[in-house]
């Protein structure tokens, strides 16, 4: 009891000339672990939002340190030593159930040798009376992180330099290692805290709100086919969708169908324009875009390259006005090929985060096509490197809240069997389909033509999974001349 009684009148009646004195050195050795990393410049940190945020620990510990904890804040977001050491130790007690309060948190230090290590009585003093109230704490957890992160993007810089003047070997793993360090700093930035119902439920009820509001219209992204719209309520934020088919049946067409309605809705309805970004692996941006330009404008591509339409035409008028459509148009393609999971991830990321405050969000990602996507490591099983990618994408979809559209490959099998394709028919791994909220499967029906074997102009669209609603079968028309879906039955949009 007498060193109980010791520790709390010291801690109150600490020296002005002390607290100095443990101020100083605590600067002088927090300065010191900088070195190396920053050439003699002082890394970024804030001593008092520091002591600002300890202070109100110790003024609510509990919660405090619980939401210090959810933000991601741990000993190391400290620049002092000093201040790590005591944050540390505020977890043990938060964790050991043991009331955070100055006098308690000064006999912890104390049974465990470290009350001098960080000041003294003083600096405990000193901290515990830095603040009034717990008012600000989110302000200082969020502060303190940010320059943490910072100072773990130097670390992580600093290394990256040193490494390229010593690097040897395949420079495409080097400079993925880079990113994966980088990548591993920013993930920090993102809470992944557990919500109370309130919120999620909330959520729900906006949604319910939304579709009593449309009467059974679209709640998401129009595909532009009215047909699959009364299946799907149009494509969902955070969706993987899957669009199978064998080659030549006419994957890129429809998905490029999609997009243009995403970016280019029809003006006589109120569904707004998003932004579209549209990686593709198999054909070249300006490949993309004749396809683009031909289909909207409804032009046949095959007398254009045979140079039946003259330059003043009706044809080429239309064609000069579709192309002043979409060079306005919020659509974004990369043909990069070689791209890997991660390097897409960024891609995406970097472009979501510049149209962010845009009146065209970022609102629909579209992979051609995920079978060409390049495994972080070639050593793995093929299925293996399918399996990561399609987990990939799928997190793509949740994190930038967007549906992501995933063209890909089916085998042969129901080609031999002359059947429909299922889903056991998705091509090198069965993850593809645990992970998709949606599976399109596209067949189109050869022609009696067996020299040539031409894919017939009707199209079934199968809906072979749904998470949130049914599956079925819906009848298409393909108009071979401009590459365009369409409604078989040419029913009105909803």
């Amino acid at each position: 009891m007498a060193d109980d009684s010791a520790s709390a009148s010291d801690l109150n009646a600490a020296p002005e000339g002390a607290s100095r004195r443990a101020r100083g050195s605590r600067k002088t050795a927090a300065a010191g672990a900088s070195a190396g990393l920053t050439t003699g410049r002082v890394q970024p940190h804030s001593l008092e939002a520091e002591e600002y945020l300890l202070s109100c620990c110790l003024i609510d510990g509990n919660d405090t340190v619980a939401r210090c904890l959810e933000g991601k804040i741990t000993a190391k977001s400290f620049y002092a030593p000093a201040n790590q050491v005591i944050f540390d130790r505020l977890v043990e007690m938060y964790n050991n159930g043991v009331a955070i309060e100055g006098g308690t948190l000064a006999e912890e230090l104390k049974t465990n040798r470290q009350l001098e290590e960080v000041g003294g009585y003083a600096y405990l003093t000193q901290i515990s009376g830095r603040i009034p109230t717990v008012a600000q704490a989110p302000y200082f957890i969020e502060k303190v992180r940010e320059l943490y992160l910072l100072r773990e993007l130097i670390k992580v810089a600093a290394n990256a330099i040193e490494a390229c003047y010593t690097h040897a070997g395949p420079l495409e793993s080097f400079i993925d290692n880079v990113e994966k360090d980088i990548f591993a700093v920013t993930q920090d930035r993102i809470s992944d805290a557990a919500q109370q119902m309130s919120g999620p439920t909330r959520s729900a009820m906006e949604l319910i709100t939304k579709m009593a509001g449309h009467k059974g219209g679209l709640t998401g992204i129009s595909s532009g086919l009215s047909s699959l719209d009364k299946f799907t309520y149009g494509f969902q934020p955070q969706e993987m969708i899957i669009l199978a088919a064998r080659p030549s049946m006419g994957k890129t067409s429809l998905a490029l169908n999609f997009a243009e309605a995403a970016a280019l809705p029809p003006p006589r309805n109120d569904r707004k324009s998003v932004g579209v970004l549209i990686f593709s692996l198999e054909m070249g941006s300006s490949q993309l875009a004749l396809r683009l330009l031909c289909s909207r404008a409804r032009v046949d591509t095959k007398k254009l390259r045979d140079g039946l339409y003259p330059p003043g035409g009706e044809e080429f008028s239309q064609l000069h006005q579709t192309a002043d459509e979409l060079s306005k148009a919020p659509i974004f393609i990369d043909d990069s090929s070689q791209l890997t999971i991660m390097e897409l991830r960024a891609k995406a990321r970097r472009l979501a985060a510049r149209l962010k405050d845009t009146p065209t969000p970022l609102g629909f990602i579209m992979v051609d096509y995920l079978q060409l996507l390049s495994p972080t490591d070639s050593r793995v099983p093929r299925e293996q490197q399918v399996a990561e990618a399609s987990r990939g994408l799928k997190s793509l979809a949740k994190e930038l809240n967007v549906p992501v559209l995933v063209l890909s490959q089916l085998n042969r099998a129901a080609e031999k069997d002359e059947r429909v394709p299922r889903l056991s028919d998705l091509r090198e791994s069965g993850s593809i389909e645990q992970d998709a909220d949606v599976v399109l499967m596209l067949s189109r029906p050869k022609t009696a033509d067996k020299t040539f074997q031409v894919a017939a102009p009707e199209a079934d669209l199968i809906i072979a999974k749904q998470r949130n609603g049914p599956v079925g079968e819906i009848k298409l028309r393909f108009v071979s001349n401009i590459t365009r879906f369409e409604n078989h039955s040419n029913q009105p949009e909803p």
